[in-house]
């Protein structure tokens, strides 16, 4: 199995049937071993990677609340080199960002070349919970549709490869995770009350993704929606994707100096 770029009826239905994968007749065990092979992959080809320095590498992670961003952040990257890593996690904006437009925060925080760099949620936040919690009229969010796609573009333009999960999670395993949040005092940190408020939105935020999706997925920066209900498969694919996509650009050790050639070090 692997990802396809979002576009289809059922990647667009982000129902409770889509949060899962049935069939793949894979152990956990299994699930695990591939996924540290392809986290392996990673490691081995960001340090050409950042040595090429031809291109940065931007990671956007979005879903709802418990849908695996931060465990999805600890298994995939756990191997990468952390100097030629960052994660930016972005909450509401504070006083001085609402002052400017609503990617100046973002473009800021763009990996540059040689890096990659991690969203845990991004600049579609200022999409989605506008329009779900009708902070701005619909011709102000809808209006960023066109706004992130040429921003977007003009990044990739210059040298940034753009990957866009989109970790979709079944209602019921929502409800597990929240309460695994609240039960567990390890994980009280974790939960917010807010958390609930957003639940009782189910259906809206869906229509909020299913926007995203239909409006922002393009050849440029496509998206890819995770079965996410399962941590290993989400975790093997995302690997996997993140490790064919370094694979494609044909990456390189920049040559030599002539200068240093026959040089020998006494």
């Amino acid at each position: 199995m692997k990802l396809t770029p979002a576009g289809s009826k059922q990647s667009l239905r982000l129902g409770d049937a889509e949060a899962s994968v049935r069939g793949l007749g894979l152990s956990d065990d299994e699930l695990k071993e591939r996924t540290d092979k392809e986290v392996d992959r990673i490691s081995d080809l960001q340090r050409v990677f950042y040595a090429d320095g031809r291109y940065a590498l931007l990671i956007v992670l979005q879903g709802r609340d418990a849908s695996g961003k931060d465990g999805t952040i600890r298994k995939v990257f756990s191997a990468v080199n952390p100097q030629g890593c960052t994660v930016a996690s972005f909450k509401a904006p504070t006083e001085v960002e609402r002052a400017h437009d609503f990617l100046w925060r973002i473009h800021m925080l763009v990996p540059p070349r040689g890096m990659i760099g991690i969203f845990n949620r991004s600049h579609y936040e200022d999409i989605i919970v506008p329009r779900v919690n009708k902070l701005v009229p619909k011709k102000v969010w809808s209006s960023r549709y066109d706004q992130i796609n040429d921003f977007e573009s003009m990044l990739t333009e210059n040298g940034v490869v753009i990957l866009k999960f989109l970790l979709h999670i079944s209602r019921e395993e929502q409800r597990k995770r929240l309460q695994e949040r609240i039960d567990d005092t390890a994980k009280n940190w974790k939960f917010r009350v807010g958390d609930l408020d957003d639940r009782k939105r189910w259906d809206d935020f869906t229509k909020a993704y299913r926007g995203v999706l239909n409006n922002t997925s393009t050849k440029a920066a496509p998206w890819y929606v995770v079965p996410a209900d399962d941590k290993h498969v989400r975790n093997w694919l995302i690997a996997k994707k993140i490790a064919d996509t370094l694979d494609d650009l044909k990456l390189r050790f920049p040559p030599p100096d002539r200068a240093i050639a026959g040089i020998k070090v006494e």
